[in-house]
């Protein structure tokens, strides 16, 4: 009977992660067209999915009444990190392309090794460092790949501006991933979607007013324009909907195999 159970919760949690990857896809579907249609504003992209996650957990939150099990300056930080990362990489589409940008978005798991290593104490197996070195030593390949063929390419674009401003992204997902994996390890899965949609929201806010504000107003919205936009928002709150539950109930199972 546990073995079943276990099987389950295997199947469920392989079905969720693809859930997660088919909304990254789309979001980076999405972010690419935006690009392509001439738009620059990664921070409103990004505003849009604070605010369905704001609409959506803080309510949750709010009516059980409850003190947060965690300070809310963790929560900023955890935004911050959240919205420089999400800024980041969708800029990045306004210079180079969705492939390469995909497949550079992957350091995020090199900066995770690293942060999970010293801060949660995560140990890793030798394959896992073999894989994390092969991941690296191709996604090297990418950036020699965009270096030598940048001359071919759209003069429009700079592959590799684009693929630095990825880079530097993954590092702040990186410090947002490793924050949210603790916080959902040790508290409450709800709370943190919940705090992290709501200052994310915040700190959107302030900088599209800082940074975006006339970006914005040189838009047509039109009927595609704001389909890409919704898109984009819908599939971001399905994967920070999503990927927290992933790991609380990969976190789960391995607490129930020990």
């Amino acid at each position: 009977m546990e073995f079943k159970r276990d099987v389950w919760s295997l199947l469920l949690v392989l079905l969720l992660g693809q859930l997660v990857a088919f909304s990254m896809a789309a979001s980076s579907f999405a972010s690419s067209l935006i690009a392509n249609l001439g738009v620059d504003a990664p921070l409103t992209q990004s505003f849009l999915a604070y605010l369905l996650l704001t609409l959506v957990y803080v309510p949750i939150v709010l009516r059980r009444r409850q003190k947060l099990q965690i300070a809310w300056y963790w929560y900023l930080a955890l935004a911050f990190f959240d919205v420089q990362g999400n800024y980041l990489v969708v800029k990045a589409y306004q210079y180079s392309y969705i492939t390469s940008v995909t497949l550079l978005d992957c350091w995020t798991v090199v900066w995770v090794v690293m942060l999970t290593w010293y801060a949660l104490g995560t140990r890793y197996s030798l394959w896992q460092f073999v894989g994390a070195g092969t991941c690296v030593a191709g996604l090297a390949l990418v950036l020699l790949s965009d270096a030598k063929s940048q001359d071919e390419q759209d003069p429009k674009k700079i592959p590799l501006l684009g693929d630095a401003l990825v880079i530097a992204g993954t590092v702040g997902f990186a410090f947002s991933n490793v924050g949210e994996e603790y916080c959902v390890k040790k508290k409450d899965r709800v709370e943190v979607v919940a705090m992290l949609g709501l200052f994310g929201l915040l700190i959107s806010t302030a900088q599209i007013l800082v940074f975006e504000r006339k970006g914005l107003e040189a838009v047509t919205w039109s009927p595609t324009m704001i389909s890409l936009f919704a898109g984009f928002a819908v599939a971001i709150f399905v994967f920070y909907t999503v990927a927290p539950f992933v790991l609380k109930v990969k976190i789960s199972n391995m607490s129930g195999m020990t």
